[in-house]
């Protein structure tokens, strides 16, 4: 099998006039780096242990509790245990010039479930705070209020499968929300996921789940962006203990388990959140516009304090061990990389990635985060959502470059929903392959038709954009209508071809794979508060009258291409690119695929120039299993004949190519 080899940064003939700037974005991240480990007398972890020294924390004969607050003129612990009541008991010692306080409390005083919160006094006034390492913040159903709970379980859970060992597989990563994905109207917890979700996804072919919403948000309609409490996960799902089983559970099925990493702003709220927690804007963000994400409404990290990335960098240590992540896709990556957090900003040169405009702060230290997690857990994958192409975002540290794994290949996504917007008859051919394989050679790459983000917040899915109404009234095989007809080709062959000419992996959203009528619509006083709209009816895909288990099963053939071949491995070769005829074709590895965008018309005895031998048909998307029309009888073999065109000899294979439809051949091995 040959695998892809990556290139180093310096191969790119057009980053010669940018050296200096990469190596001095380099000498940056190794500078920090060896003023975090004492000169480099210790390691990366070392310093991200924050989640060890504040917080609380039952010792034998005590408890203590720390928490940093430079700015705070007292502290005070207040809770079950003391009645909700100040008192000189549970105040707090300022013990250094850096701003931390402390106290200890005898063991009796405290017991797992209690409740507690800080008072911070400052300004001469007092304020109601949650510890910035509060492990579990629960909302309360009468008040509606926060409050840290005292998460301290006699017996805590022991995974299982820790000798789970992560296939050197490309990445089929299954992206969902664990609150939208139960079927009634309500929110799924954690046990509601593993028991009923987590089976589908294995089925699937899928050897990834993507968690979005996992760190603690206050506002559920936020998806999980809008994050106060780090290093608790979301209470609105279940217990800790809970999610532990789901990534157990994950990891007997085969399944890596990655979370949504929010690292990119923060909450504005400041009982809940860290924002002024100790009276000052600076503690955590930036003081001044540049703390503000004028659209996002939230708070900026300064990552130029040692504290602050002694918080963050804590926190992905924190997920590493205490949950048994695999790794972390880490949000909002644009908006770090820039002051101007790329809004109404269109990348199109290299100067844009060196200008004045880049947060160098902010990529020290997300190659310091992609430094950390890969030394916790080598095996551990880190995906950097950024639309803005930065060189090097996916090139390892080593070799000049920020350190993450993949990137989400974000043009792929923006294409196909230009397309849609447009009759198939106008799609461009060339537009779309070129599309469909753009990327750098330096860095690996994650390919989708769509995630979450093109159904969130007034969107529409795939399936949505391409069948409008009828996908209320027509999606039935009883009584189906074009726009349907059309409809469903197009979205597997989107997906397919998006599958095809990945790079590394890729990557489906909850539901999408069967064609979800519905776009998400979290509860809000807009819609009455309804969890219609933030749920995942699977149901659909049980009836045989409805083409949704027609598209399920098309999904689960697709995957299993990649499975049982691996031809991402392998690089694309180009047969054939035809505008008019809305036709293109290429081998990859030992599959080749054949796709017939023409909404008019069939091609009969198309000549592609091929390898000889024979071949096999494996996979075509108007099979009637998949909601097509079976026009290509299964199975099927190709055969081969060589022709003299001009002074050499050609093998060619003729094929008929239904309207609107993707075949894949395999090459048949020939026998000794």
């Amino acid at each position: 099998m040959i695998k892809k080899r990556l290139a180093d940064l310096k191969d790119d003939v057009f980053l010669q006039h940018f050296s200096d700037a990469l190596k001095k974005r380099h000498d940056d991240y190794l500078a920090v780096k060896k003023r975090l480990t004492s000169n480099n007398r210790r390691k990366l972890s070392d310093f991200a242990m924050g989640h060890y020294y504040y917080g609380l924390h039952r010792q034998k004969r005590f408890w203590l509790f720390r928490e940093w607050a430079p700015n705070a003129e007292e502290i005070y612990l207040v809770g079950d245990f003391s009645n909700w009541q100040l008192s000189d008991d549970f105040k707090l010692k300022k013990i250094n010039a850096h701003g931390d306080w402390e106290i200890k409390v005898p063991l009796k005083k405290i017991s797992h479930g209690m409740y507690y919160k800080l008072v911070v006094k400052f300004d001469g006034e007092l304020h109601d705070r949650l510890s910035a390492y509060s492990n579990y913040v629960c909302q309360d159903k009468d008040t509606l209020k926060f409050t840290s709970r005292v998460w301290d379980v006699e017996e805590k859970y022991v995974f299982k499968h820790d000798d789970f060992k992560i296939a050197d597989d490309n990445v089929l990563i299954y992206e969902c929300h664990v609150g939208m994905s139960g079927e009634r109207e309500a929110i799924a917890s954690y046990s509601d996921f593993r028991k009923y979700v987590l089976p589908k996804i294995a089925d699937g072919n899928y050897n990834t789940i993507q968690i979005m919403a996992v760190m603690s948000h206050p506002y559920y309609g936020s998806f999980g962006y809008h994050v106060a409490n780090f290093f608790s996960i979301s209470s609105n799902f279940g217990t800790p203990e809970e999610l532990k089983e789901l990534i157990d559970e994950a990891h007997r099925l085969g399944l890596r388990v990655i979370i949504d990493l929010v690292h990119s702003h923060a909450v504005k709220n400041e009982v809940e959140g860290i924002a002024k927690f100790d009276g000052t804007r600076y503690q955590y963000f930036h003081e001044g516009p540049r703390g503000e994400h004028s659209a996002w409404d939230s708070l900026c990290f300064d990552y130029g304090k040692d504290a602050v990335l002694h918080f963050l960098l804590s926190n992905c240590r924190y997920y590493l061990e205490e949950y048994h992540v695999d790794g972390f896709r880490f949000d909002g990556v644009t908006s770090m990389l820039y002051n101007h957090h790329g809004l109404n900003k269109v990348f199109t040169s290299y100067d844009d990635y060196f200008s004045a405009d880049v947060d160098t702060q902010a990529i020290t230290y997300l190659t310091l985060a992609n430094d950390l997690i890969h030394e916790i857990k080598p095996q551990a994958i880190t995906v950097a959502e950024d639309v803005s192409g930065m060189i090097g975002l996916a090139v390892p540290v080593d070799k000049g470059g920020i350190g993450f794994d993949y990137r989400l290949a974000m043009g792929v996504t923006d294409m196909w929903f230009k397309l849609f917007d447009i009759p198939d008859e106008n799609w461009n051919m060339f537009y779309l392959y070129h599309e469909l394989t753009n990327r750098r050679r330096d860095e690996k790459t994650i390919s989708y038709v769509e995630c979450h983000d093109q159904a969130i917040v007034g969107g529409q899915t795939a399936i949505f954009r391409l069948i409008g109404r009828d996908m209320y009234t027509a999606m039935s095989k009883l009584f189906s209508t074009f726009n349907v007809g059309r409809g469903l080709a197009l979205h597997k062959m989107a997906r397919l071809a998006t599958l095809a000419c990945a790079d590394s992996g890729y990557l489906n959203f909850m539901g999408n794979e069967f064609g979800h009528p519905e776009w998400i619509d979290f509860p809000r006083e807009g819609n009455n508060w309804s969890y219609k709209y933030a749920r995942r009816q699977w149901s659909l895909t049980e009836d045989e009258n409805l083409y949704y288990g027609d598209l399920q099963a098309f999904d689960n053939a697709m995957l299993s291409l990649e499975k049982d071949y691996k031809f991402m491995d392998y690089k694309i070769n180009l047969l054939k690119i035809l505008d008019d005829d809305k036709l293109f074709a290429f081998e990859r590895g030992n599959l080749w695929f054949f796709f017939n965008f023409n909404p008019h018309r069939a091609m009969i005895d198309k000549e592609f120039e091929v390898l000889k031998g024979e071949y096999d048909l494996v996979l075509s998307t108007d099979f009637s299993a998949f909601g097509g029309h079976d026009q290509i009888a299964f199975p099927q073999r190709y055969y081969t004949c060589e022709e003299i065109r001009g002074n050499q000899a050609v093998n060619l294979i003729r094929l008929y190519i239904p309207s609107r439809c993707a075949i894949v051949l395999r090459r048949a091995e020939r026998e000794e």
